[in-house]
């Protein structure tokens, strides 16, 4: 089976994760700091914060920001539930705008238009917009517009560590950049994620709430406000240190696959059965997603996959199809965009343990199945 997503592990991770289980040392501790001083380095950022999960970067960003009941904040039609989740959960309200054709990212001129025409009660307090897959497609542009209208910007980077627009690293451009360290991404430390940001403030508030609220001193334990325990351990901070050195080779190695596919998948694409999407400079490619023709019935194309040895599956959830978040302005606005990528986004198998060869086999199956279907 070729599949969808394989997590590469190496194995000097695994060698430094059996010692420190041996240490007895296995919460937040040295190996935490020192990934999150890696990984800020890497971004070219102040600050990151190691969290356990990707969700709980986002969590801990809006309430860094008080974002809350009474707010409302901006979130892509097209991404994983999380991102309009974890709005709702503060008590804000998740706006939904649809995505473009071409990145399945945020649609610039959708998303001035929600800003612009907003007259529901809750006061606009920033955007969320998600970098789908990896594509760093208008991130500077989501900066420049944030700071137009003067709100704040959550980057739901969870795919997208690595990837850059035009020299601004994904993460790096909001008040906060939030990653994801799930075995689906390229860099896995099992679950986990990080939080990165320039702001110092922010910084220290994010930190008090990811740990009960509590800061150490020479007098002991203080506890400065209410908190969470987002924590990340550390023998997962140990995985994420040994793939950190590796994650541009790894980038630059799915770029290939996916020029790849693109021109084995031409005859596909030229009869009209699929479209693809566009592999920009700076993508780091986490997932690979075609659109299936209105013709074809996804599942039935996955099983047909799944029979000749390959494994495939949907790519993302549309938020306004799910039925979760049925506020006004999102119940009276059409997403054709984001519901035709749910619906017919066809994700392909992808990972840097893959070679040529593996794509060819992906592509000749995919090519037989859909000439019969």
């Amino acid at each position: 089976m070729i599949k969808l997503s394989q997590p590469q592990i190496p194995e000097v991770a695994i060698e430094r994760v059996g010692e420190i289980l041996r240490s007895g040392q296995l919460v937040h501790g040295d190996e935490c700091n020192a990934f999150e001083n890696e990984l800020a380095a890497y971004l070219g950022a102040k600050h990151a914060l190691v969290v356990s999960n990707g969700t709980a970067a986002l969590h801990l960003a809006l309430l860094a920001l008080d974002i809350g009941p009474g707010d409302a904040v901006i979130v892509p039609d097209f991404t994983f539930t999380a991102t309009a989740n974890i709005v709702e959960i503060t008590g804000a309200k998740a706006l939904i705008v649809d995505v473009e054709r071409s990145s399945y990212n945020i649609d610039p001129i959708k998303l001035i238009d929600c800003i612009e025409n907003w007259t529901g009660p809750e006061k606009l307090k920033a955007i969320m917009p998600v970098l789908e897959f990896g594509n760093p497609s208008n991130l500077n542009t989501y900066r420049e517009i944030a700071k137009k209208y003067n709100l704040s910007m959550i980057e739901d980077a969870a795919c997208a560590l690595g990837a850059s627009d035009e020299g601004t690293m994904v993460g790096t451009a909001g008040d906060f950049g939030c990653f994801s360290f799930h075995p689906r991404k390229t860099l896995t430390t099992g679950e986990g994620g990080a939080l990165v940001t320039n702001n110092t403030e922010l910084f220290q508030k994010a930190t008090l709430l990811r740990s009960h609220g509590m800061e150490r001193s020479s007098e002991g334990v203080v506890f400065k406000c209410i908190g969470l325990n987002y924590r990340l351990t550390n023998f997962q901070a140990a995985i994420g240190r040994a793939i950190l050195p590796h994650l541009n080779n790894w980038i630059a190695k799915r770029q290939e696959l996916a020029a790849h596919y693109k021109a084995k998948l031409s005859s596909l694409i030229e009869s009209k059965l699929i479209t693809i999407p566009e592999v920009v400079s700076g993508h780091s490619v986490q997932t690979f997603m075609i659109v299936l023709a209105s013709d074809f019935k996804r599942s039935d194309v996955i099983f047909e996959l799944k029979n000749k040895g390959v494994e495939a599956n949907l790519g993302a959830q549309s938020m306004s199809a799910l039925g979760l978040f049925l506020h006004q302005k999102n119940i009276t606005t059409s997403y054709p965009v984001g519901q035709e990528l749910y619906q017919q986004g066809l994700a392909l198998p992808l990972h840097e343990g893959m070679k040529v060869e593996d794509v060819n086999i992906v592509v000749n199956s995919l090519d037989s199945i859909l000439k019969k279907l």
